[in-house]
């Protein structure tokens, strides 16, 4: 029996991305000089999914909008998975911020400013301005129809033309259904592509916990242990209470769900980077008993307007460095420094390090606390981006479910026979 258990074990991509994920950590806290050098082996895994991403968002969105065949629906549909990524993000942003007032992780740090490395935070976050949300927005529209494929990191380009795309097959009617089929086919042939590259997911997963550790090392997390240890208790009292109250409401459990989701969890995990599953997580939501069309609006969606552990990290970074540095906000600073990151975290995307840079465009226009005093957090900040990524992975699956059932898209009894096949 064991040996069955074993041979079955060996054959999930789970279990070897977590011993390449352990092993990799500890390679590089034993050889800090080998796991940086590892670095390659992440950012390939990455840049190999990246590849992949735009493609497949815009088949997926045009099959959900032409799948449908209703105009109106998908308005319906974009209208009600919006409300719901501005309520979640707003109660994510809420319990960061009560969170950190609670802990208040900054106190008793007492920075100075004037010993801020202005350089380094520069280095990191030299793209900000570039990245920022008004930037961001103002480059909406690509220059041609290719430039939006071209452009990495823009999602909401592909988004815009993947509407235009999908709705004018709709439009068309029968003259549109040859264009439909060839992207079905399109669709399929790069799941498959996707689907190889995830048999990398170990290596890449390996090397980028390889470098972490090499490259800050556990030393780095002493001094900011209260900030991660409350950035983390925080995500998960938001998974399991406000996400899990969700699911419990939608019909299903988030313990089974996330256990459901155990192989894409650990890739982004390893990776701290949600887009890496992405395409997995599509498969499994429809396997789940979501219907294609509203898997195919609402997770490419998700990926730019649904970014709760990023809204968290915004919240409680922001509030920790003004702790550190004995700034006193006020009420209505707080409200804005809210306002702000519920703008500036649209313009985030799954990739790592998107966080810090949006950190820093939300401090750019709340002009009480010094963009220099990111250098507090910019060596842990790498330690954190795997809590964000999971928590904006998951949040993202839970609200594909429940816009599925607001839609009376979900079938339930796929659901509880689908997870509870799990265990």
């Amino acid at each position: 029996m064991i040996k069955r258990l074993t041979k079955k074990l060996t054959r999930q991509l789970y279990f070897w991305v977590l011993i390449a994920t352990i092993f990799g950590g500890f390679l590089g806290y034993v050889y800090p000089a080998l796991g940086t050098q590892l670095k390659p082996l992440g950012d390939g895994f990455i840049a190999l999914v990246k590849m992949l991403i735009a493609p497949v968002i815009f088949c997926t969105v045009v099959l959900g909008i032409a799948g449908s065949g209703d105009v109106k629906k998908v308005g319906r549909v974009g209208g009600k998975a919006l409300l719901y990524f501005e309520v979640v993000s707003t109660l994510a942003l809420g319990v960061g911020l009560l969170v950190v007032h609670l802990i208040r992780p900054g106190e008793g740090f007492n920075a100075s400013p004037q010993s801020m490395d202005n350089t380094a935070v520069a280095a990191y976050a030299k793209s900000a301005a570039e990245q920022s949300t008004v930037e961001f927005l103002l480059h909406i529209i690509p220059k041609t129809f290719f430039d939006a494929f071209t452009n990495a990191g823009n999602l909401l380009q592909v988004l815009l033309l993947a509407i235009l795309f999908g709705y004018a097959i709709v439009r068309l009617g029968k003259v549109g259904e040859p264009v439909h089929r060839f992207i079905e086919d399109a669709s399929q042939l790069f799941f498959a592509m996707m689907n190889v590259i995830m048999k990398f997911a170990p290596i890449g997963a390996g090397g980028a916990m390889a470098y972490t550790m090499g490259k800050y090392g556990l030393a780095a997390l002493k001094p900011l242990a209260a900030l991660i240890g409350s950035f983390y208790l925080t995500c998960l009292l938001f998974i399991f209470i406000v996400l899990g109250s969700i699911a419990v409401a939608t019909g299903f459990s988030i313990f089974r769900f996330i256990w459901y989701l155990k192989e894409e969890l650990l890739t982004v995990l390893g990776t701290s980077s949600s887009e890496s599953a992405l395409v997995p997580l599509m498969n499994k939501l429809e396997r789940m008993g979501c219907s294609k069309s509203v898997v195919g609006l609402v997770v490419p969606a998700g990926y730019s307007f649904n970014l709760d552990g990023t809204n968290i990290y915004l919240t409680m970074a922001a509030l920790f460095i003004a702790q550190a540095l004995n700034i006193e906000l006020t009420i209505m600073q707080e409200f804005m420094l809210l306002g702000v990151a519920m703008l500036t975290s649209k313009g985030a995307s799954g990739v790592t390090g998107a966080g810090f840079i949006t950190l820093a465009a939300t401090l750019a226009v709340v002009p009480s606390i010094p963009v220099a005093g990111l250098a507090l957090i910019l060596g842990v900040d790498r330690f954190m981006s795997e809590a964000r990524a999971l928590t904006n992975f998951i949040g993202n699956g839970v609200a594909t479910v429940v816009i599925a059932r607001w839609e009376r898209e979900l079938n339930h009894e796929q659901m509880a026979a689908t997870l509870k096949e799990i265990g």
